[in-house]
């Protein structure tokens, strides 16, 4: 597997290339890409005897972007806004989304699992899209992302993982104490500490962490062979920075490209962090469709 070469990058970044490196097109003004404001109605995917999906839609050109969201999160969020007008305008279809029990979307987060969410990814890019789509995906959002690209290897044309939680949910777990671990198997129960819930903490089942065990992909090669541009920040409290150059180490594809922002945090939501991120899906547009 080729080394990873790190390179500097302007505005308090580290650039690392995984076979090569592909220049970011940054000659024109950040409100090309995010100044273009349309407001796309929110719409219900309805799926035999499964909670209906909430999702918001811009049909267009492809490639197409498809935003995942994280972990107890939704499709409101900065990041996919600013994907959505960029999209727009320049004329690409695009679709964010709920997954079950999250947002808008019917059923219950309780009863959730990775792979029931893998599985919404799979049915909103069956369902909503057609031709190849780049996966944006955002912390849990990432590792959902190399899950459908394996799962849907002709229809991802590309991966931007921004501060990717790959195996997240698991790798933590098992850095617990043994105590703590067995007595959240008794409980059933891990109040995993988190600071973006009023309650400090999130309330995660023993059954959906077993579950997750099936869906680690950092314990072998990651047969991902489309271009894949990851994004972390060095800040990131909550998901380190090192799960992203893991993800880059396991991933098959030779055209890949890892950024790491010195001051970032793990949402990656700042001004500064969006232009990156619309630069990234901008650059890869680019590459899809000249080459």
């Amino acid at each position: 597997m080729a080394a990873l070469v790190l390179r500097s990058w302007s505005r308090g970044v580290v650039r690392a290339s995984h076979g090569g490196t592909t220049a970011y097109r940054t000659t024109e003004p950040l409100h090309r890409h995010t100044g273009f404001r349309q407001k796309s109605s929110v719409q219900f995917l309805s799926r035999p005897d499964l909670p209906k999906l909430a999702y918001q839609n811009i049909k267009g050109k492809s490639p197409g972007v498809i935003f995942l969201p994280g972990f107890a999160s939704n499709m409101n969020g900065q990041k996919a806004v600013a994907l959505e007008e960029f999209c727009k305008s320049l004329g690409h279809s695009y679709v964010r989304f709920d997954y079950t029990g999250c947002g808008a979307s019917e059923g219950e987060a309780e009863t959730c699992t990775i792979g029931k969410w893998k599985k919404d990814v799979l049915t909103v890019i069956d369902e909503l899209t057609e031709g190849p789509q780049i996966l944006v995906g955002s912390s849990m959002g990432g590792w959902l992302m190399l899950l459908v690209a394996i799962a849907r290897p002709d229809r991802t044309a590309a991966l931007v993982g921004v501060s990717t939680a790959a195996d997240h949910f698991v790798s933590v777990f098992k850095s617990l104490p043994i105590e703590a671990k067995k007595e959240i198997e008794e409980k059933g129960v891990w109040k995993m500490p988190s600071k973006y819930n009023e309650e400090g903490f999130y309330s995660i089942s023993y059954d959906f962490i077993k579950e997750a065990e099936n869906h680690c992909v950092l314990h072998s090669p990651i047969p991902v062979t489309c271009p894949v541009r990851l994004i972390h920040g060095m800040k990131d409290d909550d998901v380190p920075w090192h799960v992203t150059i893991q993800v880059a180490d396991r991933i098959l594809s030779a055209d890949l490209d890892v950024t790491l922002r010195k001051h970032g945090q793990h949402r990656m939501s700042d001004k500064d962090d969006l232009k990156l991120l619309v630069y990234t899906v901008d650059d890869l547009i680019d590459k899809l469709t000249t080459n």
